[in-house]
């Protein structure tokens, strides 16, 4: 599962785009740099449902941003992406 279909996935179980929810984390200061990756794991689970996988990719795009690493961009393995940029506007915005 590429880290994009993650994120499309989060936002199928929340209705919510990852925009949204790295907004909603922020707001709770689980942007610093003190708070880990578990503390929002469990935040996502206890009020979304959200699992441990498909949390770890939004704890990326709170504490990284939406950059991820090019090492899966234009391969043909299962963790490939098309970019190196997340798209956090929701699917049905997300430019073809």
């Amino acid at each position: 599962m590429s880290f994009q279909a993650y994120l499309d996935a989060v936002e199928d179980k929340t209705g919510k785009t990852p925009r949204v929810l790295v907004d909603e984390a922020r707001q709770r200061g689980y942007d610093a740099a003190d708070v880990k990756a578990g503390v929002i794991v469990a935040w996502l689970a206890e009020e979304y449902g959200v699992g441990r996988g498909h949390a770890m990719a939004l704890v990326h795009v709170i504490k990284k941003g939406p950059r991820i690493s090019a090492r899966h961009v234009g391969t043909t393995g299962a963790h490939r992406d098309a970019t190196d940029l997340l798209w956090l506007d929701g699917k049905a915005t997300r430019p073809v």
